[in-house]
């Protein structure tokens, strides 16, 4: 059985767009940036594929609060989906463009939404609260993402249109807010629905992007019918909901899997892998 994901292609994945983007736009920034959270998702992934415990979590932290008090909160980089629409209406392929083509747009071709399962700085904090198994059945309230996501397109629009000036402050604090607002819901629900993924299933717009893509992932979980005996643990445990046993596509919230592989664990057959 194919337990894990191999940290060699993750890393070679990120090195090349590293190396990719430093010399495409002249920026050494890139190859530094790149190579540290590929580095950190190959030693994530080695550190699983040895038991370490936690290791989904560490490298949650390391990529994370990188993301949230490096890039965010010390070079005053919007990285939340603000940050996309803005530096989108600029004109100007850099910072958050590149974050959400890499991450978002494109990346989940081929790692669906790993993003939310190793690199959220919102899940990080979220995925620490005491319900990693969802207590209730999943609610009908997705449509509230697309709200979001219109909100912050008309939001950032808004402010180009009307010629606001000092955009770049407005962006940093919006970021800060944005922040301090989507930790305030995320503990909310989590507690109000017993669930800690809650606000990943019905708040985070970001997931309007993460979807489409994912539908085609090539790294996604897959179940060994020849073993599998239908017992349902994996479905049990898994955070997002997913019908982890249907290989299609198109299974039940099959776009939002985030690759914890809590499934994977759990299978007393071990017909699951990657």
């Amino acid at each position: 059985m194919k337990r894990n994901i191999s940290p060699i292609f993750f890393w070679l994945l990120f090195e090349a767009i590293a190396a990719g983007l430093w010399l495409w736009l002249d920026n050494i920034f890139y190859l530094f940036n790149f190579s540290y959270i590929g580095t950190c998702l190959a030693l994530g992934i080695t550190l699983y594929g040895r038991k370490v415990k936690y290791a989904r979590n560490m490298v949650q932290l390391a990529v994370g609060l990188y993301m949230l008090v490096y890039l965010g909160i010390l070079s005053r980089e919007n990285m939340q989906i603000e940050g996309f629409w803005y530096y989108l209406f600029l004109g100007v392929f850099e910072a958050a463009v590149i974050h959400y083509t890499v991450a978002k747009i494109f990346g989940p071709l081929v790692f669906g939404r790993g993003w939310c399962g190793y690199a959220c700085w919102t899940a990080m904090l979220l995925d620490l609260l005491p319900y990693k198994i969802p207590q209730q059945p999943r609610k009908k309230l997705g449509f509230i993402r697309y709200i979001l996501f219109s909100a912050s397109l008309l939001f950032v629009g808004g402010l180009f249109l009307l010629r606001v000036p000092n955009l770049e402050e407005i962006m940093f604090r919006s970021f800060l807010f944005g922040n301090l607002l989507y930790y305030a819901a995320g503990i909310a629900l989590a507690f109000a629905f017993q669930d800690n993924r809650a606000f990943c299933k019905y708040i985070c717009p970001i997931a309007v992007f993460l979807k489409p893509a994912s539908y085609f992932s090539l790294l996604r979980v897959k179940n060994d019918l020849t073993k599998c005996i239908s017992c349902g643990a994996c479905k049990r445990v898994c955070p997002m909901n997913v019908d982890v046993p249907d290989n299609s596509r198109s299974r039940l919230n099959g776009t939002e899997c985030i690759l914890c592989l809590s499934c994977v664990e759990v299978c007393p057959k071990k017909s699951l892998s990657i």
